[in-house]
């Protein structure tokens, strides 16, 4: 019977120390689990940051340009068929707008004050000329190019070519523009494009960008400086 007992005695040892193996390993495990779900988090909310920075931070910048680096050119044709190129307004100051007519928002409100500005110009107003380029010619030559840009001052000259004219004439500007699908919009779509003023000087240099929402006053200062 001792002996028995002796024999039969290692083997409770031994379920005893496999019971406490177990446990170690069943804990272990639990502890492993609990340092991925820690890590599954702080990688989402890692992301979560991120994106939220990507959100919140600013739009790229416009180039970066000084008076005399950049000299735009542009041929293009105006409603009537009439051929301008940059060339023609040298000697004058040019504000050019970069827009489509369908525009919502952002066209009509910087035409709104580039025509304050040629009214508060007086009797210097011959001395610049404002050009309006539609980034959206074939619709903008249906809908009436002419009536559109005369609704808010008769010195504004509306300029629409075809696609590769317009392509070529922004890239020369060093402006962004691109067709946005939208259903709600007439025809289905509108128009993405950079939003500012540029000032193009009498020898055809490029001199300024005016960011949009630059008041007309604002504006009309600069210019009266300059002429």
């Amino acid at each position: 019977m001792k002996q028995r007992l002796r024999r039969a005695a290692p083997r409770v040892t031994s379920l005893r120390m496999t019971g406490g193996l177990s446990s170690r390993v069943e804990l272990n495990l639990r502890n492993l689990r609990i340092i991925l779900w820690l890590a599954v988090v702080a990688a989402g909310l890692a992301w979560l940051g991120l994106a939220s920075r990507r959100e919140q931070a600013p739009p790229l910048a416009a180039p970066v340009l000084t008076s005399g680096s950049l000299r735009p050119v542009f041929a293009l044709p105006d409603a009537q068929g009439r051929r301008h190129e940059s060339a023609e307004f040298r000697g004058r100051h040019q504000l050019v707008f970069f827009g489509f007519t369908n525009c919502p928002d952002v066209c009509p409100a910087t035409l709104a004050e580039v025509a304050e500005v040629m009214d508060g110009l007086g009797a210097k107003a011959e001395r610049v000329q404002p050009i309006f380029i539609s980034i959206d010619p074939e619709r903008d030559r249906r809908l009436g190019l002419d009536a559109y840009t005369t609704a808010f001052h008769p010195a504004i000259l509306g300029l629409a070519g075809d696609a590769l004219q317009t392509r070529a004439a922004a890239e020369s500007f060093k402006i962004f523009y691109e067709r946005d699908e939208e259903e709600a919009a007439p025809d289905g779509y509108l128009m993405s494009h950079s939003p500012d003023l540029y000032l193009i000087g009498p020898d055809g240099e490029w001199l300024k960008r005016y960011e949009y929402g630059t008041p007309a006053a604002e504006i009309l200062r600069d210019l009266q400086g300059r002429l």
